[in-house]
């Protein structure tokens, strides 16, 4: 949900609901439109007007997504203390100094991981250094969108499952002397999904790709358009330019960058750690500037895997209504009481 897509009208309308909205902090700073401007205080600036409008917009719970990967990391994260937003969940790498950039607040701190030793390695830094364990934890399976942080061996294996990476998580915290709660996250969409993953002992879920169906997700209509046209074998994986595998909805732009197709570009900042512009075959943060607003001639967007699910483009209070419907409708299933 990075670069424009999960934004403050998104969030606030989530938290309005009673749920936790979220801003996505990469990409934020309209540098298009900003030649020469500083890189790291156009994203400031950007990331912290997201934040105060929707905290204009809702009283409710609003954190934001840090992406480790980025190389303003540090900088989009002191932001989020300065405006003592409600939490931070960090992953595209292991959060392992998030604690001392937020010294002093009472933001919670949620790291994203995809194994349980990604979490331990996590954990045990925290306590060393900081004395403090994570408020909670998501815990992504391969079936997310966007970057992911599996193997493009593990994703076509489809190996290690979610339920197997849950299991494995909880089974960790449950020897800690002071556990904290999971979320299980990537390729949940329905209420049916989040009641089977709650039986299996996860806290809470994480849901993104049917979001972007809403009337208030901050992306153009052609964006969610490309949701609602996908079919299940639109749903495929590329090589992103940061050594990633990345889950995107397959166009004309994917099978031409597939085939070789490179778009030219002058990197004015390295906004990815691990991207190498003098090799990468186009520059990930305009393609997917350009996907926000709608240029997908020359973009992609990036999809979870049950993004061919999406059919309808509704309000936000709908649509928790009907996932909080589907839940209510799985508990009476006699599938999931063999869960419990």
């Amino acid at each position: 949900m990075g670069v424009r897509v999960s934004r403050a009208n998104l969030a606030s309308a989530v938290a309005n609901e009673g749920c936790a909205g979220m801003i996505a902090s990469v990409g934020l700073g309209d540098y298009e439109h900003a030649p020469g401007a500083d890189f790291v205080e156009l994203n400031r600036i950007a990331l912290r007007d997201e934040i105060r409008k929707a905290r204009r917009q809702s009283s409710g719970v609003i954190g934001v997504n840090a992406m480790v990967a980025a190389s303003n990391y540090e900088s989009l994260v002191g932001v989020c203390a300065q405006e003592k937003v409600d939490m931070i969940i960090s992953g595209a790498g292991l959060p392992m100094h998030l604690p001392a950039y937020t010294a002093g607040t009472n933001i919670m701190l949620v790291p994203v991981v995809s194994s349980a030793r990604s979490l331990r390695l996590i954990y045990r830094k925290w306590m060393k250094d900081f004395n403090r364990g994570p408020d909670a934890v998501v815990v992504e399976g391969i079936h997310a969108g966007g970057h992911l942080g599996y193997s493009l061996e593990q994703i076509q294996q489809n190996s290690p499952t979610l339920d197997q990476t849950l299991a494995e998580v909880l089974q960790f915290i449950s020897e800690l002397p002071a556990p904290f709660p999971v979320i299980a996250a990537g390729g949940i969409f329905s209420g049916a999904d989040m009641a089977r993953y709650l039986a299996a002992g996860a806290s809470g879920v994480q849901i993104a790709t049917r979001f972007v169906c809403t009337d208030e997700c901050d992306v153009d209509i052609r964006f969610k358009q490309a949701y609602l046209d996908a079919r299940p074998g639109d749903l495929t994986i590329i090589k992103s330019p940061v050594g990633m595998p990345g889950r995107v909805i397959r166009n004309a732009f994917v099978d031409r960058i597939n085939s070789g197709h490179r778009v030219p570009f002058k990197c004015k900042y390295q906004c990815l750690r691990t991207c190498s512009p003098a090799v990468a075959p186009y520059c990930i943060a305009e393609v997917l500037a350009r996907a926000s607003q709608g240029q997908l001639d020359e973009s992609f967007v990036f999809a979870g895997s049950n993004a061919w699910r999406c059919d309808e483009i509704i309000p936000v209070k709908r649509l928790i209504q009907k996932i909080m419907q589907e839940y209510n409708d799985a508990l009476l299933s006699p599938a999931l009481e063999m869960l419990h």
